[in-house]
């Protein structure tokens, strides 16, 4: 029977998208310029399964027979962010981009927020996790107030540090938010953001959390699910996705985990769909700037990608792709607007080098024809990469 498997390399964009002037993103290309940076991606594993073929990859060339599908997707979305970029794969357009704050929240959700939650704020800014909560750890640890923050993209995130707020009181904050932030204020995630240490010392724990809003139906998901298949979320999908249609979600703390975990589902389970996110590429290295390390993350998932590949059974699909951007060679800290890379692999078959050039939801379109989904019609955007 078979069985499909999505593995999402967060951030690892594939080149700015038409409108990415629009965005301030022209010059992104997370792929390319980290591999210029860094003298040449060594990603042998990637490289054989035809990643060269995506776009032109400095260290990376070209295999025109190479076994796997490859290419670049464009998003429909109007916007460059975790939420709207899984959510389009799975066949959820985002016309209107979701709300950013660059000037920071203001006071009616401000206000509410510290009086539901009895402490007060400090913070509420666009600002990179690491340095804000060196910034303002010290006063957040002397007053008990949260640090609120946003970045470029639609979020909430509250910051505290665990020896001096409760990991339960901080994710009943967030809560909190996400029930306050409605209507015109309702961003993407709300995120619990936990840290650990002393002034001069801190360091963001494990213990991430995001509360999404809820996804809009029928998607790919629901579709996959209506057909008698269960999904499998790896990493933070369970909530990207608010829990909606994720039948079991495998909460993992770093990509070595995320990979490990989706090879066990793939060696164990006899049908259905895993959906994985490996988010290290992102949080750890892209928001940083940090392109060697960035290089590092990705030679970790190439070294384990024999192992996914061996956990295939005849007739099994993985396809590997990504959300939006987050080039470390610019300089901006935040995503950017950026083709998603695709690799389509199916066990069994060789694609002898072909290439598709679609869009996100062609994901989504492509996971739901190989595990018997119905059709959805006009409803849904998205062409399967390759037929069952």
């Amino acid at each position: 029977m078979p069985r499909a498997c999505v593995i999402v390399l967060d951030a690892v964009g594939a080149g700015a998208l038409p409108d990415a002037a629009e965005f301030g993103d022209e010059a992104s290309d997370t792929l390319g310029n980290v591999a210029r940076a860094v003298g040449g991606l060594d990603l042998p594993n990637l490289e054989a399964l035809g990643l060269g073929n995506v776009e032109p990859l400095e260290g990376c060339p070209p295999q025109p027979g190479a076994p796997a599908v490859a290419g670049r997707l464009v998003a429909r979305s109007k916007g460059k962010d975790t939420s709207t970029g899984h959510w389009e794969l799975m066949g959820i357009v985002t016309p209107t981009a979701m709300p950013t704050y660059p000037h920071g929240f203001p006071f009616e959700v401000i206000d509410p927020f510290m009086h539901r939650t009895g402490r007060g704020v400090i913070g509420n800014k666009p600002a990179s996790g690491t340095e804000i909560i060196g910034e303002l750890g010290e006063e957040h640890q002397r007053t008990g107030k949260w640090i609120v923050y946003t970045s470029a993209d639609s979020v909430f995130q509250i910051a505290a540090n665990v020896e001096t707020i409760p990991l339960a009181e901080l994710y009943r904050a967030c809560e909190i938010a996400r029930e306050i932030l409605t209507d015109k204020h309702a961003v993407g995630r709300v995120i619990a953001r936990p840290f650990e240490g002393e002034p001069g010392n801190y360091a963001r724990t494990t213990d991430r959390h995001d509360w999404s809003l809820k996804p809009k139906q029928p998607n790919y998901l629901s579709l996959v699910r209506e057909a008698g298949k269960e999904v499998h979320g790896v990493g933070k999908i369970r909530d990207i996705f608010a829990g909606y249609d994720v039948d079991h979600s495998h909460t993992t703390k770093s990509n070595v985990e995320g990979i490990t975990m989706t090879e066990k589902l793939l060696r164990e389970l006899d049908d259905g769909f895993v959906f994985t996110n490996l988010v290290e590429t992102d949080m750890l290295w892209g928001h940083r700037n940090d392109s060697v390390n960035f290089h590092r993350c990705l030679q970790d998932f190439d070294r384990r990608l024999p192992d996914l590949l061996d956990a295939l059974r005849s007739s099994d699909i993985l396809i590997v792709t990504s959300d939006h951007g987050c080039d470390p060679t610019t300089p901006s800290t935040d995503h950017s607007r950026e083709h998603a890379m695709l690799l389509s692999y199916v066990e069994g078959r060789n694609a002898a080098g072909q290439i598709h050039e679609g869009e996100f939801a062609d994901v989504g379109a492509t996971v739901n024809a190989w595990l018997g989904g119905k059709a959805p019609g006009r409803k849904l955007p998205g062409l399967p990469i390759v037929e069952p």
